[in-house]
């Protein structure tokens, strides 16, 4: 049944790849993989393969990929993606020595690519479960492990219909997952190699803080020093049913500068935004450290810089959360900024625990909007907010060295 299953995908993706240029580049990413793998794998040495569905996956398994390079540098890193905007933007990500797309999850397919690649050791980040490949790995005795995985009781593994497909989780050496529910669950179908060591994204948001840029551009924006220049509030990854709600109060509210950095930067969204604006705006591929100093929004109209960006704000947002679901969180809160966000966010673990600490805010519309903002205007309020937002993030780093601590290295 996976079997059928996973051909009728692949004709899905194949009808879809000409309509869609993401999907095409899948398409095309996945038939190049073999040749890839025949050119650039060095037949006589030892690689750690790393799986990430896309960009957030990998994010999530850098510290670990990063660990291994430092302490040992005899292992090659094998980097695999399934979705084009992890390939995309990482398929030069120098913490690896061969970077492809996954072929997809046929018998041949698997056997082909372990073949070619004959891992040592294998890590599956958060929610990747594919039944060939892990059950090869298996039969090959090779040591695989799932990294910041979290469980809920309605995944198929926790059904009576699912059992079948369950197998597949017999296939993991260990899982590092992010909560106790998540080892509960695993538990109750019989399944103990697990440790509770949390989310690597805290790692990574610190690693970032730490490697944050300095940004003469924004600087220049903002202007002054903390104690006399503006409130500046930046929103991150923003779509129109943010924007709908953040605009119209900063066009109403002019003693804040307001930053936007929208997750869409193509012409048509640029336009939308500009159009509800009723306030001096510069785009920050047109923006100079003079034309900005007068200038009372910002528009980032590229991307790499949002994770740097955010240090200059006094309270920022995310978006996401009138959608599909909210962006990163912890890249604002690692800089002890309080977090305002969309409704849609109850199975992000780090937005719930931002909540719970203090350090977020939850709004459905613009009167709450307007309400945080109210509260956030004290100065006490405002102060122990961000105090709470670092100190969420601070309090839950460390799961890269637990995971390093418990996987064995034998080189």
């Amino acid at each position: 049944m996976y079997e059928l299953f996973i051909i009728l995908y692949n004709i899905g993706v194949w009808v879809a790849s000409f309509f869609s240029k993401k999907v095409r580049a899948m398409w095309k990413g996945e038939h190049r993989t073999f040749r890839v793998l025949r050119e650039k794998i060095d037949p006589n040495a030892m690689y750690i393969w790393f799986h990430a569905a896309s960009l957030g996956e990998f994010e999530q398994g850098r510290p670990i990929m990063e660990a291994i390079r430092r302490e040992h540098p005899g292992y090659k890193i094998l980097l695999t993606f399934f979705s084009p905007s992890g390939y995309e933007v990482r398929k030069n990500y120098d913490g690896a020595d061969v970077v492809v797309y996954l072929p997809i999850d046929t018998k041949r397919n698997a056997r082909r690519f372990l073949r070619l690649t004959n891992p040592v050791m294998a890590f599956f980040i958060k929610y990747e479960f594919w039944s060939n490949y892990l059950h090869m790995l298996k039969e090959r005795h090779v040591p695989t492990f799932s990294v910041s995985s979290i469980f809920r009781p309605n995944q198929i593994f926790f059904r009576a219909y699912g059992k079948g497909y369950g197998k597949v989780l017999d296939c993991f050496t260990h899982f590092f997952v992010q909560n106790e529910e998540s080892r509960d669950l695993l538990k109750s179908i019989g399944i103990d190699c697990v440790s509770v060591t949390g989310d690597t994204r805290f790692d990574r948001v610190l690693q970032i803080r730490d490697a944050g840029k300095s940004l003469p551009i924004v600087e220049n924006f903002v202007g002054g020093t903390a104690e006399d220049r503006p409130h500046v509030f930046i929103a991150g990854s923003s779509w129109p049913p943010d924007e709908d709600i953040f605009i119209r109060y900063f066009n109403e509210h002019r003693d804040w500068k307001l930053i936007i950095a929208p997750h869409v930067i193509g012409d048509d969204h640029m336009k939308q935004i500009l159009g509800k604006l009723e306030r001096k705006t510069v785009r920050y591929t047109e923006a100079t450290t003079e034309n900005v100093v007068g200038a009372e929004c910002l528009i980032i109209d590229c991307f790499g810089l949002l994770s740097s960006i955010y240090r200059y704000a006094d309270v920022t947002y995310v978006g996401g959360g009138f959608g599909v679901g909210i962006h990163n969180v912890l890249e604002a809160a690692v800089w002890g900024k309080p977090v305002i966000f969309g409704p849609n966010n109850k199975n992000f673990q780090e937005a719930q625990g931002l909540l719970k600490a203090g350090g977020g805010f939850e709004i459905t519309s613009y009167d709450d909007f307007v309400g945080v903002m109210r509260k956030l205007a004290d100065d006490k309020a405002l102060e122990q907010s961000r105090e709470r937002a670092g100190g969420f993030v601070e309090s839950l780093a460390g799961a890269t060295r637990q995971i390093m601590k418990e996987v064995k290295f034998d080189f």
